[in-house]
């Protein structure tokens, strides 16, 4: 890993909330729009974690607070690693060893609506880490390589030997923006029966913790989407873009399923079109 990576991955550390936040509030805004309303400022995001950061910090149990700093610290090694080029398998297990500390952090709590989240948050994992493994599998038996400078370094777009990895990706890429019809862990919809769930016991600088955790998470995701593109970056970007568009309009034009159809659909898109995909490069 020479200097120029070093300094990307450092980079993300004082960009990626940035970043994160500007999408975020562009979120807000969109789906205001798509709803018929005006919306909070682009910026409310960072305005929320900072007022976050800035109240007294109350908890029923200390260690919960303990538990998400866990979180947030992962999700930003996580992002450190993949944007320094390193191991993109590394970087998915560090990633899933964060959401298991986020997850101790609701069972920590003695709330029942915090159990009921942390409960789904499991089952996300079970649904969402085939897919996201077989994305790796996939990079890797096209390019030769499981570290991300050499992906990006391949000659050609992945996404034109991976179509049905890329699918399969932004699909699972539903689950862990929390986008509805898999919001199924966490609510950001007031009328949702799960009020606020994995989080609901979380306030003050714990809840900006996490908070902080979602926006580098989101930089991150959109990252892998990035490099199915990466030979070309304006096409990167666009696609980036557009994947995140339609997150926000499938999140808006859908309403929350239960676990259980989540977890089989996830399921089925990952064996029929990440299995067939490298079933396919291997016979070929």
């Amino acid at each position: 890993m020479d200097l120029i990576h070093i300094i990307y991955g450092l980079s993300f550390i004082v960009f990626g909330p940035l970043i994160g936040g500007i999408i975020a509030g562009l979120d807000r805004k969109m789906t205001a729009r798509m709803q018929g309303r005006v919306g909070p400022p682009v910026l409310q995001p960072f305005y929320d974690i900072i007022k976050l950061f800035s109240k007294e910090k109350i908890a029923v149990i200390y260690s919960e607070s303990f538990w998400v700093l866990a979180y947030l610290i992962f999700i930003v090694i996580t992002g450190m690693l993949f944007f320094a080029g390193g191991d993109l398998l590394l970087v998915i297990f560090a990633l899933t060893l964060a959401h298991v500390f986020l997850i101790l952090g609701a069972f920590a709590s003695s709330s029942p609506y915090a159990h009921i989240g942390a409960e789904r948050e499991l089952i996300q994992l079970m649904a969402i880490e085939p897919m996201v493994i077989l994305t790796a599998v996939g990079m890797y038996q096209v390019t030769g390589s499981f570290f991300v400078t050499d992906i990006l370094s391949h000659a050609g777009l992945l996404v034109l030997v991976l179509p049905g990895v890329f699918v399969g990706f932004v699909y699972v890429l539903t689950f862990k923006l929390r986008k509805s019809p898999f919001d199924l862990a966490t609510s950001h919809h007031a009328h949702q029966e799960l009020v606020k769930g994995l989080t609901t016991e979380f306030s003050g600088p714990t809840l900006g913790m996490y908070e902080l955790a979602h926006l580098y998470e989101i930089v991150m995701l959109l990252g892998f989407v990035y490099i199915f593109f990466g030979m070309v970056p304006a096409i990167g970007i666009l696609a980036v873009i557009i994947v995140y568009f339609l997150e926000i309009f499938i999140d808006n034009a859908t309403t929350r399923i239960t676990w259980q159809p989540a977890l089989i659909s996830a399921w089925i898109v990952t064996l029929v079109f990440g299995g067939l995909n490298l079933v396919a490069l291997y016979l070929l």
